[in-house]
């Protein structure tokens, strides 16, 4: 029997109560203790749910829409609707349609955003510029362009192409951003490692981008779903113009209703998967001192393609659009438009699309701010609700509020707010992403502090986290403006009677098939959106 002073039985012995535990496993006990007890500051406070509840009631609304309408008629008749075989091709081509497009914006948007900002190609801050201003080019401009230079590209092949063009800067600004905003030291240190520039960028700066290129793939992805303006002139059937044919078709709105209740279920199921797709990672710096700029990787042999590649994508995007407008406008040049219609259109335009910026914006901070500093059920379910009006179709949204404002607000129907509360709906998830990305990139330890000095909730979200995120936040409301510009089908339906926006218009000409006359309208638009493109373009964090 080994003795009570034998070495070997010393080691086994525990130590007293009062001995100090080793460091580590004391760190261990206190964030096991810290993640089992409830606290208070992890919690939203009510400044910030009861506005974001406001904001989620409102993005849900055309859900209670969707929900009395398809079930008008029993819920044998809506699955009826459901599983008929149109609707299984409808399901199909969507998700094609959507998965090809999500996939050539991901390449598109990595690539462009990794040469601009980490690489010496010659001009970058130009092509950093450049390649936002396809977000001033409406996805029905960009196949109309297509589709009248060659029509044979009319179907999938052209609906792809006008998307994917379209819509590639949704990935490239969140990533272009998350890469200047991240600590070059960790690439710098797997560089000395011995690992090259390659397995660096595919182990290293890859996993610190999937926030954000997940985060733009989402809108991506969403944006290809609720689209209408493209696949209608391609000639494409998806949901969204099946859903708009079932509305024209007959004055029983179930099935139109009950196809757009799947359409919600995806986009649910897209966000969900989104969200799964974060983890539990950090992605904020919280070492001292500014921000090192990374050292731009040389391109060498690598430099003629690079610039090709840019190339390539601006004249695809931005120049060959462009450039059929301006044959329009050539060849319409003897048509009569008037210049003051133009420009009090151009007006309208621009005071209807800043107004919904504005709300967007105020109700996506505080779910925003909830989706990046706290977990739980309440978060997740206040960033689902926000993103769940997104891809219901804009002619839904818009039935759906001339359904709530005739039987309980009839002063707003057919007034300018009803449209503002549409352009909401539909745009909050742009605003959202760009509320949570800036966020993120704040350390939560300032919040932590300011509390801890005695501010309010209040006071914390007003004195740290707003003016920490403002560049971030700014940048959102200058998408969602450009988005709102855009916007058609809501509009169509929603605006008051007798005015038009450049949208509106654009598309009654070109319906009529007076492409010279809608040239004008066309133009001015993309000149009004490319300002703010190119704002975005020059924000650098």
């Amino acid at each position: 029997m080994t003795s009570p002073d034998s070495p070997v039985r010393t080691r086994h012995d525990s130590r007293p109560a009062s001995a100090p535990a080793p460091a580590g496993r004391k760190r261990a006990a206190d964030r096991k203790r810290a993640d089992s007890r409830p606290d208070s500051a992890s919690r939203p406070s009510w400044v910030l749910i009861v506005p974001a509840c406001l904001a989620a009631a409102l993005a849900v609304l055309p859900l209670g829409y969707l929900a009395v309408r398809a079930l008008e008629h029993g819920p044998a008749f809506a699955w009826d609707v459901i599983a008929d075989d149109r609707t299984g091709q409808l399901l199909l081509r969507s998700l094609g349609l959507t998965a090809t497009v999500v996939a050539a914006c991901l390449l598109l948007g990595i690539s462009l955003a990794w040469l601009t900002t980490r690489t010496a190609l010659p001009g970058a801050r130009v092509w950093s510029v450049l390649v936002t201003l396809p977000l001033a080019v409406p996805s029905y401009v960009t196949a109309f362009a297509w589709l009248s230079a060659a029509p044979s590209l009319a179907g999938f092949t052209g609906s792809a192409l006008a998307l994917t063009l379209a819509s590639f800067p949704y990935v490239y600004l969140p990533v272009a951003a998350a890469l200047r905003g991240t600590d070059p030291g960790h690439e710098e240190v797997a560089r000395s490692l011995g690992r090259g520039p390659l397995r660096t960028l595919l182990s290293v700066t890859l996993p610190q981008l999937r926030p954000a290129a997940a985060g733009g793939g989402l809108l991506v992805a969403l944006y290809v779903l609720s689209d209408f303006g493209a696949v209608s002139l391609m000639r494409y059937d998806t949901f969204t113009r099946g859903i708009y044919t079932s509305y024209r078709a007959s004055f029983d709105r179930t099935p139109a209703a009950a196809l757009s209740a799947v359409l919600v279920l995806m986009t649910i199921a897209l966000v969900a998967a989104e969200t799964r797709t974060r983890g539990r990672a950090g992605y904020s710096r919280t070492g001292a001192g500014t921000a090192r700029r990374a050292v731009p990787a040389a391109l060498g042999r690598l430099r003629l393609p690079a610039l090709a590649w840019c190339g390539a994508v601006v004249a695809a995007a931005v120049g060959f659009p462009l450039a059929t407008l301006g044959y329009w406008l050539a060849v319409g040049s003897s048509a009569t438009w008037d210049p003051a219609t133009l420009t009090s259109t151009a007006l309208t335009t621009l005071g209807v699309a800043a107004a919904g910026a504005a709300l967007t914006t105020l109700l996506a901070l505080p779910v925003g701010v909830i989706a990046a500093r706290h977990r739980g059920r309440l978060a997740h379910l206040l960033e689902q609700a926000a993103y769940a009006g997104h891809a219901v179709p804009g002619i839904t949204v818009a039935l759906a509020l001339v359904f709530f404002a005739v039987r309980y607000a009839r002063p707003l129907y057919q007034e300018t707010p009803l449209l503002i509360c549409a352009y909401a709906v539909l745009f909050l998830p742009v605003a959202v992403a760009a509320t949570r990305a800036a966020v993120l990139q704040a350390p939560p330890v300032l919040d932590d502090v300011a509390r801890s000095l005695g501010r309010t909730p209040f006071g914390v979200l007003r004195e740290v986290t707003v003016p920490l995120a403002a560049p971030g936040v700014a940048a959102g409301a200058a998408l969602t403006f450009v988005v709102c510009m855009k916007e058609l089908p809501a509009t169509l339906l929603l605006r008051p009677t007798g005015m038009d926006t450049l949208a509106t218009r654009l598309w009654t000409e070109t319906g009529t098939g007076s492409f010279a006359a809608a040239a004008p309208y066309a133009a001015m638009l993309i000149l009004l959106a490319a300002v703010p493109s190119y704002l975005l373009g020059r924000h650098r964090t």
